[in-house]
């Protein structure tokens, strides 16, 4: 039996998938397998992996102690559901619990950033007994019906019908909109006072407040740091929730901080925090970590068939060892910034490139809709074409190269990928 072209695999993809199930490349490309930084496609080439599986690769592709851990555990029992008692369950539960900075948090499991962010939002709505949620512009949370519902960036929003009643408050994008002009100090008492007037013209009990630190999809855009702490604040007079949705800044990706939402500290931790992608290192995990008195509010009864399976935590547990062990987020801090400024410093002669901003290994790099230089998708092929793999993001207005490498990217590697980009920027391969 021959093994079936790239070509024909495309074929068969649109054959049996669904339209707007997106494929990244003209010529799109079956990765076969992976090594640290690196992937395989099934014609043999090596990429260089600058987006790990949109930031869910998070430590390295086939990392050792991972591997083990999920063929031992397999070994064992992959599957008995939360009906029944499950060590690997409740010591990974325990570590995240220590690690949010939520005090007396309670921990439950799910399979995706996704449904990790629609438990938050039963959790709130039921806490509260309100469906009205606050959420930030250019946001994105998911992909379900009430994801869907809360998102502000209408390019991953497909339908307008919502359980919720979403209010969208100003802040997530600093260089761009009515207050981009104003210094940051000005910037954050301009949203918090666009964010009591919104509360002022509402009735009844707004439920929470839902927010990126970072937004992902959105283009890696964030506000000043401290906006969140100042939204806290009036948040805590009406008894609002905060929810930080930390599927892509946890970790310590940032580098600077383990979550996003420390950079808005000044107010206390959120009451809810959410989060999935790399803690699995590419297992399917996401969760929810709360106050107790949040978690415990639903009154009826709920289990998960699969979220906190045996097989996905005994990953988690080794992937989240192994990067506390080796300090990714230092390596974070050290090797993203020195990516940080050399993209800064290409950036400063490449046509039709905006801004460079980021934290860590979290970077975007967004570019001119219009203008002299390459588009995102003409970058994103030549980078593709030099061997090297990068995302893409951004809102209605804008159009961002997203990088977010493996968190143990070495510095010859940042190097590597920055030569890379910097021929793309600049149209050359």
């Amino acid at each position: 039996m021959t093994t079936p072209s790239r070509t024909s695999l495309h074929d068969r993809h649109r054959d049996v998938l669904p339209d707007w199930l997106a494929l990244y490349y003209d010529d799109p490309i079956e990765l076969t397998h992976g090594e640290g930084r690196h992937v395989w496609d099934a014609e043999g080439r090596k990429y260089l992996d600058f987006f790990g599986g949109i930031l869910t690769t998070m430590t390295a592709h086939a990392l050792p102690e991972v591997t083990k851990a999920v063929s031992e555990q397999a070994g064992r029992i992959i599957h008995s559901s939360t009906l029944y008692l499950n060590r690997p369950m409740v010591e990974l539960a325990e570590r995240v619990a220590q690690l949010s900075g939520i005090p007396d948090a309670r921990v439950f499991f799910t399979t995706s950033g996704t449904e990790a962010n629609d438990t938050a939002l039963l959790l709130a709505t039921a806490y509260r007994r309100s469906n009205q949620i606050l959420a930030m512009r250019n946001s994105y949370h998911g992909r379900s019906f009430s994801a869907v519902g809360i998102t502000g960036n209408k390019g991953w929003s497909p339908t307008s019908l919502s359980p919720l009643q979403t209010l969208y408050v100003h802040g997530g994008v600093r260089g761009r909109g009515p207050y981009a002009h104003l210094s940051d100090a000005e910037f954050i008492e301009a949203c918090v006072a666009d964010l009591r007037d919104m509360l002022g013209q509402t009735r009844g009990n707004v439920a929470a407040l839902i927010a990126e630190p970072i937004q992902g999809v959105g283009g890696f855009t964030s506000p000043p740091d401290g906006l969140y702490a100042a939204f806290r604040e009036v948040l805590r007079e009406h008894g609002i929730l905060w929810i930080s949705d930390e599927v892509q800044t946890g970790w310590g990706r940032t580098g600077e901080h383990f979550w996003g939402w420390q950079a808005h500290a000044r107010s206390g931790p959120p009451d809810i925090l959410t989060f999935a992608k790399g803690i699995g290192n590419g297992m399917s995990i996401g969760g929810v970590v709360a106050r107790a008195d949040v978690m415990n509010c639903l009154d009826a009864n709920s289990i998960s068939t699969f979220g906190g399976s045996p097989i996905t935590m005994a990953a988690g547990l080794a992937n989240l060892s192994y990067l506390l062990e080796h300090d990714l987020q230092g390596n974070a801090r050290r090797v993203g910034g020195l990516l940080i400024e050399r993209l800064r410093a290409i950036a400063a002669s490449a046509p039709g490139v905006r801004e460079v901003r980021g934290r860590g290994l979290m970077i975007g790099i967004e570019l001119e809709t219009t203008g002299p230089g390459p588009n995102a998708a003409q970058v994103i092929e030549s980078c593709r074409e030099q061997g090297l793999l990068i995302g893409k993001g951004g809102g209605h207005d804008s159009s961002v190269l997203r990088i977010a490498p493996p968190m143990t990217l070495t510095v010859a590697e940042a190097e590597e990928g920055a030569g890379i980009l910097e021929r793309a920027l600049h149209g050359s391969t």
